[in-house]
């Protein structure tokens, strides 16, 4: 695979689904919320459709309710999370070889739609804070699939968006990078199809994490 990334000096990921695999507990944690909310328990598809936006937009979307019942889903969301989350989620399989051979060549950076309390969770059980130069959560921005976030980092690091690269596994990081005209990388590996990605015109869609160092001419550098 040939993809010119010769402009390019910063990398944006997105979080859950693209560097931790996390998807089965935000599942698990939305259903709980909504048999507690006394709501219909919705799908594993249903949640996974809405992962990757802000949790409080999220949960008015995948149930039609108002701003104040999603209020009170969200806290028994959380609840649910906290608990559960005192077992961290695993980071996808060579995640932390990729993030570390990254880092030496560009400038990287995370969007997610995860609140800062949430990332600084999963940085603390994961060892994997100083990869990252930026980061922008959900609740410091406008919600996915506004550029809201990107127009941040790319404001705290002076550079365009051609100089930045977006990697997630959702339409709405796609759909937020294609809004500045910033190239992107999709994952097959996460919660949405790889038809609905590819019709957003990533540069390529990956099946693994290790395929950016080939994409990135990495290979084999240390």
């Amino acid at each position: 695979m040939v993809i010119d990334t010769s402009k390019v000096t910063h990398i944006i990921f997105d979080w859950d689904g693209t560097i931790m695999d996390s998807a089965a507990k935000i599942v698990s944690c939305m259903q709980e919320a909504a048999a507690s909310s006394n709501l219909p328990v919705p799908t594993t598809a249903q949640v996974e459709h809405i992962i990757g936006i802000s949790l409080l937009p999220a949960i008015e979307k995948l149930f039609d309710v108002d701003s104040e019942k999603a209020k009170q889903v969200c806290k028994y969301y959380k609840d649910a999370f906290l608990r559960q989350d005192q077992i961290s989620c695993a980071l996808f399989d060579g995640a932390y070889e990729v993030l570390a051979t990254l880092s030496k060549h560009y400038i990287l950076g995370v969007a997610t739609g995860k609140a800062r309390r949430g990332l600084a969770r999963a940085f603390a059980n994961t060892s994997t804070e100083g990869y990252f130069d930026q980061s922008i959560c959900g609740d410091e921005a406008e919600s996915k699939p506004s550029p809201d976030m990107l127009e941040q980092l790319l404001n705290r690091w002076d550079i365009e968006a051609h100089q930045a690269l977006m990697i997630g596994d959702t339409i709405y990081d796609m759909q937020m990078a294609e809004q500045l005209f910033m190239p992107r990388i999709a994952v097959s590996y996460g919660v949405h199809d790889k038809q609905a990605l590819v019709a957003h015109h990533p540069l390529a869609v990956i099946d693994k994490l290790s395929e950016l160092n080939a994409i990135f001419r990495l290979s084999g550098k240390s």
